[in-house]
């Protein structure tokens, strides 16, 4: 039963006006400022008890408050079971008037407590609870992810860092090694959680790291483009406590004292070879840990978790997430932009915008204002190219379909001393491709000086082994071309009475 609302003295003013001094109760009401139904009670309380204010009048304050409530005592109302409406409340849409009217309905016809008894009951129960469980959290809303401050050894002389999740409502956990906090640690850790889990929460809550949170404002957070990339491919939110609050997060603060304890702990005098070593080694102490019955509550987090969470939270998407980090690029005046020295092609209109580069293990994605412009499959050839057509404006697409067959019978028109020099003129070049300007240039001599001159100076490049653009140029700009038959001329010695003949030398 619990305590009278009034003070004991108070109560001990009313009964005294009403049993000794003979006032109405209307009128003890007014005088003391109270309620004519609370002076209709406590009178009601002294004759169930049996008390007359000659018997009264001695008693001190705590044995007149023992003697009153004995007698209301006779009809107590019936208690709820608030550790069972504690769980419910986690479920969408359950509120305590829905418990209360719920409460009532099933112990009809007996004494039971008022809407207002009952919300004060339950705040009274909620503060025997650990300070991680007084929150109310909706099921499947939020999941709250930390590192552990201990660390775990391993054989190579490095310690590894314990990521550490656990869903609000039924404080599920899930624990995963990384090899430190960075950006990739942290999205690895909350992928691993989300599979692990079997499903998406609509609310991701970690701290305020520099990995995770782009710029850690009270008001206006802001998270890095990697991590809502992430949060972007699975369907849900990352909304991070705020700043030096970690009460905001005590779900996953309590999570990382029972993973220290009941893990961490138990792993002490392992000695584990790697990372995939010591994850082998969390996962049967993580299935342990979440089946340990709770202490106050009905069921364990893995229960809780199958009956709660599980059916609240959003459907994985079809594929795991793979790791992608962001960089802002510029397009070049080719339409190439050139990440981490190898050039990627984008639609030629975008010459001179800044781009954002999506980039994962396997491709590049180019952004502009959100949109995609570009995929590429991602190349480590330094120096190289990936060009797509349908990048490139009408007359590069056809300048692409030359080939080096096509530039060579292009000069075999020509003669055949021209298509022979563009042939060695091609072979010179490890890609034909670098060559093709200086065939179009040799080619184009033949407007300036016809076809003769061209195919002459040509022959004169090819028996000089000089088989170059600018050669045939200086030979045609000098007028060498047309001096060439003379030059072929045998040359004999003239006679002359200075030369000695075969005797001589007898």
């Amino acid at each position: 039963m619990p305590p009278p609302l009034l003070r004991t003295h108070m109560i001990k003013s009313i009964l005294q006006r009403v049993l000794s001094q003979g006032q109405s109760q209307r009128r003890c009401a007014q005088a003391l400022g109270i309620s004519k139904s609370v002076v209709a009670k406590y009178v009601a309380a002294a004759h169930a008890a049996g008390l007359s204010w000659s018997a009264i009048e001695p008693l001190e304050e705590p044995a007149l408050e023992a003697r009153l409530i004995s007698a209301r005592g006779t009809a107590q109302a019936l208690a709820p079971d608030f550790a069972a409406m504690h769980r419910e409340l986690s479920r969408k849409g359950v509120t305590l008037m829905l418990l209360w009217q719920e409460y009532q309905a099933e112990h009809l016809g007996r004494r039971t407590l008022q809407y207002s008894q009952f919300c004060e009951r339950y705040r009274q129960y909620t503060k025997t609870l650990k300070r991680s469980m007084r929150q109310v959290h909706r099921a499947g809303e939020k999941l709250f992810v930390d590192y552990a401050g201990p660390t775990l050894a391993l054989d190579d002389g490095s310690r590894a860092n314990i990521f550490v999740s656990a869903m609000g409502a039924s404080h599920y956990t899930y624990a995963q090694v990384t090899a430190g906090q960075k950006t990739a640690d942290w999205v690895a850790g909350m992928t691993g959680a989300l599979h692990f889990m079997g499903g998406v929460p609509e609310l991701i809550v970690p701290d305020n790291p520099r990995a995770v949170i782009a710029v850690p404002d009270r008001y206006e957070p802001r998270v890095g483009d990697t991590v809502l990339d992430f949060a972007r491919h699975y369907g849900c939110s990352v909304l991070p406590a705020r700043p030096r609050t970690p009460q905001d997060k005590a779900s996953v603060e309590s999570a990382v004292q029972v993973v220290e304890r009941w893990i961490l702990a138990r792993l002490r005098h392992v000695r584990l070879p790697n990372l995939a070593a010591a994850n082998r080694a969390i996962r049967p102490l993580l299935a342990e840990l979440n089946g340990r019955p709770f202490q106050k509550l009905p069921g364990s987090r893995a229960s809780v978790f199958a009956a709660i969470d599980a059916p609240a939270m959003g459907a994985l998407p079809a594929t795991r997430y793979e790791y992608a980090r962001f960089k802002t690029v510029r397009v070049h005046v080719d339409y190439h932009v050139e990440i981490e020295a190898h050039r990627y092609s984008v639609p030629h209109a975008l010459v001179g915008q800044p781009l954002d580069a999506r980039i994962t293990a396997t491709a590049v994605e180019l952004l502009h204002r959100g949109r995609r412009v570009a995929a590429h499959a991602r190349s480590r050839q330094a120096g190289g190219y990936t060009t797509l057509d349908a990048h490139m404006p009408a007359a590069h697409r056809a300048h692409r379909q030359w080939t080096p067959q096509r530039l060579i019978d292009w000069g075999l028109t020509v003669g055949v001393a021209t298509g022979t020099l563009i042939g060695e003129l091609l072979a010179r070049y490890k890609h034909p491709e670098q060559g093709y300007r200086s065939c179009l240039g040799l080619l184009s001599l033949a407007k300036r000086y016809g076809k003769d001159r061209l195919e002459a100076a040509c022959a004169l490049a090819l028996s000089l082994r000089a088989c170059h653009y600018r050669t045939v140029r200086d030979i045609l700009a000098n007028g060498r071309d047309q001096l060439a038959d003379t030059a072929q001329a045998p040359w004999t010695s003239p006679e002359h009475e200075h030369l000695r003949g075969a005797r001589s030398y007898h």
